[in-house]
Parts: structure tokens; C-alpha cells; sequence
């Protein structure tokens, strides 16, 4: 797991200083600060990365579909970055200068006990999850109610 899941950050982190064949775009320098702050993140550096339209995100499993329930950061054209999400219809969170504070703003929303990323896709991560809680109810051990 750990495997596919760095070499997802390397990647990212390695070819975000490269510009295209075409050019740099405005937003390259403040999409590589970015990507190398979050990944010196321990938390988040265990998350599967991916990317696009300058933004990074952050799943739960490392297949495509992956999960929506971490916000994410984009990249602003005058440098600045914004969080919004978890999902695309979530309002934004905030913009802020600084590429330290949009991702301190990811951290502080992480779900509660975050485990690294599951391998699989978003539906096999959902089954794993619901067979542990019931392995979970079948020892005593009670779940706390959510609502």
C-alpha cells in the first residue's frame, strides 16, 4: 500500500516543477509550493494524492473514483490558494496567501481516526469499512452513534 501511495506523492511532487512543453503557467510555482507543504505532511502524506484543474487532492483509497470526503486545495491565477470541499458542491472554505495555511485548514478538517489509504477502489474501501464495524459489534465493542 505505502508503495502506491508514495510513488502517487513522488510523482506529483517531482513533475509539479516542470513546466509544460508549451510553457509555464502562473500557476506552477504556487501548485509546486502546495504539493511539497502537504506532502511534509504526515497525515496527509499517507492519503492517495491526484490532481487536476490545480488543484490536490486527497483520497481514502487509491482507485479512480476515490473518495470526495477530505477537502481539497486549488490554486489561484495572483498566487493565492483556496480550500473548498469535501465535494465539488461544497462551498469554499476559504482563500488564503499562504500555501502552510490552505493545507493546516485540510489537516484541521481530517475525518477522526484517518488511516492511510486503502487499496482499492471507493466501494471495496465502503465493504473493508463495514466488515470491520461489524467484526467490531460482534466483540462488544460499541459504535458510536452518528447524528
Amino acid at each position: 500500500m505505502a508503495d502506491i501511495v508514495e510513488a502517487a506523492w513522488r510523482d506529483i511532487v517531482t513533475s509539479a516543477g516542470e513546466p509544460s512543453p508549451s510553457g509555464g503557467s502562473p500557476l506552477l510555482g504556487p501548485f509546486t509550493e502546495m504539493a511539497r507543504v502537504a506532502y511534509a505532511e504526515p497525515q496527509l502524506r499517507q492519503l492517495y494524492p491526484w490532481t487536476g484543474m490545480w488543484q490536490l487532492h486527497f483520497s481514502r483509497c487509491t482507485e479512480i473514483r476515490y473518495t470526495w470526503d477530505i477537502p481539497y486545495i486549488g490554486t489561484l491565477r495572483d498566487g493565492r490558494y483556496y480550500v473548498e470541499g469535501p465535494s465539488r458542491s461544497s462551498p469554499r472554505i476559504a482563500v488564503t496567501d499562504s500555501a502552510q495555511a490552505a493545507v493546516a485548514m485540510v489537516l484541521k478538517r481530517l475525518p477522526p481516526n484517518l488511516r492511510p489509504a486503502f487499496v482499492g477502489s471507493p466501494e471495496e474501501l465502503a465493504a473493508h469499512e463495514k466488515a470491520r464495524d461489524d467484526r467490531r459489534d460482534h466483540t462488544g465493542w460499541q459504535r458510536p452513534r452518528r447524528g
